[in-house]
């Protein structure tokens, strides 16, 4: 067979593979979309009012005409428009149907792992990787959950794919596709504002052109990202007389990060949840308990920033203790096998016949065939971790432009976004990046065993 023709089908049977796990996890997770350690239907809850208000002309999706208002900043406009686009479409206002269109959404990213993987290494090691990634239950969990982690992620991995075709070809138009893609995303998550400066320094560094290129590779990232999140930007200096970034989450979750260490919560005093929080401000502000009081309002930017005032302090005066419990919530969202780690969150549910087919189906070759699946996912969750370590020096011994070049976006997830409280999900373009260096070990065990037995065939 010709290896196009062989390509093609391996790309379809990635795609069978991702659709097959995403539509059983998404089974189980519409059976527990009441259950909050599922579905977090309170975070989904605030985009779902906001789209609502939307389309029924209650509110506008972008503009804040109440300077009060500063609740209405906490999150970046694009998510409610993503759902307000769904319930139009569909006809329906629920999170089942929202649900539906990102995991058929989600089980078509993996093409995105797949041409990333062959940009930067080949066509083999990008088959490898979207087979990874169509099976992982981590990804196939969190792309079948109504939240705004996964489209963000299908964005950034398309950046990622940008920036390395910049790379590669010197290009600038590449370049501004990827820092404008970055800051499409931040319409939806806040999470990858600061990420096309660390892309703008690894191209300034390891692109092999003249310096004049490499500069103007590095402005085009972060002149693009810049010009498309600055709508938000502008509509909070009006709104507010402040610059407000794209979203207020940032110093919250920096203070309950130090709160969520014991530490932090005894000696500190600082609260480790939204709740706890909520309640301390309320008693240090002497608010009325029957007084409306949340996170962000009222006076929610000057609330923001002296929670962040707070942390800062409290990190400066304890610098390497902090910087131990950024460890430790580095090797949390890096949990991937065994108990789930806590506050940092589930690494994805298996698929099983019992947990996602109905029960007339729980029998016969179907489930076990969902079985099977299931054992994989398994043993895939305990040599994942392995895999792409031995891969990563795998990689820079391969191409370490390469390799560097997407450890950057990686470095940035672990590292830079586990200096707050961080979240399994937040980082998922890093979970599915990694997936590129496992691909790369189990090419090299898939070549050592042929290599194998061809010499005992030999023999």
């Amino acid at each position: 067979m010709e290896r196009p023709n062989r390509r093609a089908l391996a790309l379809l049977f990635i795609l069978a593979l991702a659709f097959t796990m995403r539509a059983l996890t998404a089974n189980f997770l519409r059976a527990h979309l009441n259950d909050p350690g599922w579905f977090p239907f309170g975070i989904y809850s605030a985009f779902d009012r906001q789209a609502q208000d939307g389309l029924d002309g209650r509110a506008s999706f972008f503009r804040i005409d109440d300077p009060l208002r500063t609740d209405k900043a906490v999150y970046p406009p694009g998510y409610p428009l993503w759902l307000a686009f769904i319930y139009k479409l569909s006809g329906h206002r629920s999170p089942a149907v929202v649900q539906n269109v990102q995991w058929i959404l989600d089980s078509f990213s993996v093409l995105l792992i797949v041409g990333i993987g062959v940009t930067a290494f080949g066509w083999r090691i990008g088959l490898w990787a979207g087979g990874i990634a169509a099976l992982w239950p981590l990804l196939a969990t969190y792309g079948t959950v109504p939240l705004a982690d996964a489209p963000t992620s299908w964005i950034v991995l398309a950046a990622v794919w940008m920036l390395l075709l910049a790379a590669k070809r010197q290009s600038v138009a590449w370049a501004l596709g990827a820092g404008a893609l970055v800051g499409a995303s931040c319409w939806l998550r806040a999470n990858a504002m600061l990420l096309v400066f660390f892309w703008a320094l690894a191209l300034l560094l390891l692109v092999r052109a003249s310096w004049r290129r490499r500069a103007l590779l590095s402005a085009g990232v972060v002149l693009a990202a810049m010009i498309v999140i600055a709508p938000v930007l502008v509509r909070n200096l009006f709104a507010f007389r402040a610059f407000v970034p794209t979203g207020l989450g940032a110093g919250t979750n920096l203070l309950e990060g130090i709160g969520e260490t014991q530490r932090g919560a005894s000696e500190f005093g600082a609260a480790a949840s939204d709740i706890e929080l909520i309640e301390q401000e309320r008693a240090e502000l002497k608010v009325p308990p029957d007084a409306p009081f949340d996170l962000y309002y009222p006076d929610g930017i000057r609330r923001y920033r002296e929670r962040t005032r707070k942390a800062l302090a409290i990190i400066i005066r304890h610098p390497f203790w902090y910087a131990g419990s950024v460890v430790r919530r580095m090797a949390g969202v890096m949990k991937y096998a065994g108990e789930p780690s806590g506050i940092y969150g589930s690494a994805g549910v298996n698929v099983t016949s019992r947990k996602t087919l109905p029960p007339a189906w729980q029998g016969g070759a179907l489930a076990l065939l969902v079985n099977a699946l299931g054992m994989l996912q398994s043993v895939l969750r305990y040599v994942l971790l392995p895999l792409m370590l031995v891969g990563l020096v795998l990689g820079f011994r391969l191409d370490w432009r390469m390799t560097a070049l997407l450890m950057v976006t990686v470095f940035y997830y672990l590292v830079v976004g586990s200096m707050i409280h961080t979240h399994i999900r937040y980082g998922l373009p890093m979970h599915a990046l990694l997936t590129i260096f496992a691909a790369l070990t189990l090419w090299r065990l898939k070549e050592f065993a042929t290599w194998w037995l061809g010499s005992l065939g030999k023999k």
